[in-house]
């Protein structure tokens, strides 16, 4: 039997692959705004809460790509048709707080998460800030943005040699940390195992998390499916 290593290859695409960054947006898109993969639903739970179309965040999603890709940080992995299936995207961004709707028409909810990420991200940045008396600047995190894989088969696996990839190019490159917002259980669960990353805990000592349960538009969200997003960090 094969084993997963064989079944895909993995690289890190640049921003003449157009192509590529075309097919790493779909993948990613399916699978937050929701799919069938091997008689299970893998959805992102606050895109599927919005009822989020597949167009528009294929859009969004893409834009995203196409102006981080030089930075150097999204991986795919494909499998032996050359087929992506599998993407970890990040940039080098230092958190931006827009404070303020940015999208509209079929769109307008993907401010909910906007303003939910914007939350962590802000309290995130104060503490740092308390911490080492001074701002987040750009190139210094490896901010790991968005995960999609649907694959039918090793999945975690994927998702492990996705992560190596772009968390030893982010130590070899001097950067300090690896920082993400993690929106489910799921998330947490498996960066924690592959990448030992952890819940980020402030001065005070408690997590910083957005608690659905307290957004009345996202209030709908089981708490067996996810109960907030979490700031998840680990030290290069």
């Amino acid at each position: 039997m094969q084993t997963t290593l064989e079944l895909y290859t993995y690289e890190i695409i640049t921003k003449e692959q157009t192509a590529l960054i075309q097919e790493a947006a779909e993948c990613l898109a399916r699978s937050f705004v929701g799919m069938d993969v091997s008689g299970k639903w893998v959805q992102e739970p606050m895109v599927g809460q919005l009822n989020i179309g597949y167009e528009d965040f294929y859009k969004f999603t893409k834009d995203y790509l196409e102006s981080t890709v030089e930075q150097g940080y999204c991986a795919v992995a494909q499998d032996c048709n050359k087929k992506v299936v599998g993407v970890l995207a990040g940039d080098t961004n230092a958190p931006e707080i827009i404070g303020e709707d940015i999208f509209e028409g079929s769109f307008y909810d993907m401010n909910v998460i906007l303003r939910v990420l914007e939350d962590v991200d802000k309290r995130f940045m104060e503490d740092y800030k308390k911490r080492n008396g001074k701002d987040i600047q750009d190139g210094e995190l490896l901010h790991l943005f968005m995960i999609g894989v649907i694959a039918e088969h090793g999945r975690h696996e994927i998702i492990q040699q996705l992560g190596n990839r772009l968390i030893t190019k982010a130590s070899s490159q001097g950067l300090k940390a690896v920082l993400g917002e993690a929106t489910n259980p799921k998330s947490i669960r498996v960066m924690e195992k592959y990448h030992n990353m952890k819940k980020y805990k402030d001065l005070e000592g408690n997590d910083i998390v957005h608690k659905y349960q307290d957004n009345s538009k996202l209030n709908g969200i089981p708490a067996n499916v996810a109960d907030g997003t979490y700031i998840l960090l680990k030290e290069l």
